[in-house]
């Protein structure tokens, strides 16, 4: 087996997204999860709705060899990956002076949140325009902007959990947004109200939005039809 590969701080981030069919192998993929939770990683079911796919499964530990062999025995199990990204677990460069305590959720989430069944995904970068390039603002005032976005985003605290995980680097865009909400309309609610706030109003880049419901992996085999 190859050796452990571990980010420094934190924890490797994949979100496959999955397309099922007759060759999907219910028990394979059960097998598959229960085995990547039996090693230390967590993953995720989702059911998707709508036409991106019929699965996402979110899977975060600390090992991107063992994240690499979940993702081999997804397939071997017969959905097609149409779709996946890659993030890391982080603390932003605005949120260092946190405690470790609250540090921690953040590098080391437990996921899912109970009672929190609405789910969406999507990747966003910070823009580099010409008339708003956020790269070329000064440090503090990059911090106030995310001082303020982070009071908004504290107005949903219990009805949404938010984890941004950085892809900088190992993916095509700068973050990983994964929400987990109570229901669907929370989902909606939290993603418009923050982007009338400055820091995305003027600075935001997003990309294509996954939305489905968070379940047990029999369940979401259930709802794409697989036996």
């Amino acid at each position: 087996m190859a050796p452990q590969l571990s980010p420094a701080t934190g924890w490797g981030v994949v979100h496959l997204f999955c397309r099922a069919g007759e060759r999907t192998d219910r028990q394979a993929l059960v097998s598959a999860v229960k085995g990547a939770r039996a090693d230390g990683h967590q993953v995720v079911p989702v059911s998707v709705l709508g036409h991106k796919a019929d699965v996402a499964l979110m899977a975060l530990g600390p090992d991107w060899w063992r994240l690499r062999r979940f993702q081999t025995e997804v397939g071997q199990a017969g959905l097609e990956v149409v779709w996946s990204y890659v993030s890391l677990t982080e603390v932003s460069e605005y949120a260092a002076g946190l405690s470790e305590a609250r540090k921690r959720p953040r590098l080391y989430p437990r996921l899912p949140p109970e009672g929190k069944p609405a789910w969406c995904f999507y990747p966003m970068s910070k823009r580099r325009g010409e008339a708003h390039n956020w790269y070329r603002l000064p440090y503090e005032e990059r911090e106030a902007l995310m001082a303020g976005h982070g009071a908004v985003g504290r107005g949903f605290s219990g009805r949404v959990l938010q984890l941004i995980t950085g892809s900088a680097g190992v993916d095509d865009w700068e973050w990983g947004v994964t929400l987990f909400a109570e229901s669907p309309t929370d989902l909606k609610e939290v993603v418009y109200t923050m982007r009338f706030d400055e820091a995305s109003a003027l600075y935001a880049e997003f990309g294509p939005f996954v939305a489905g419901m968070v379940g047990e992996v029999e369940e979401v085999l259930d709802g794409a039809g697989v036996a």
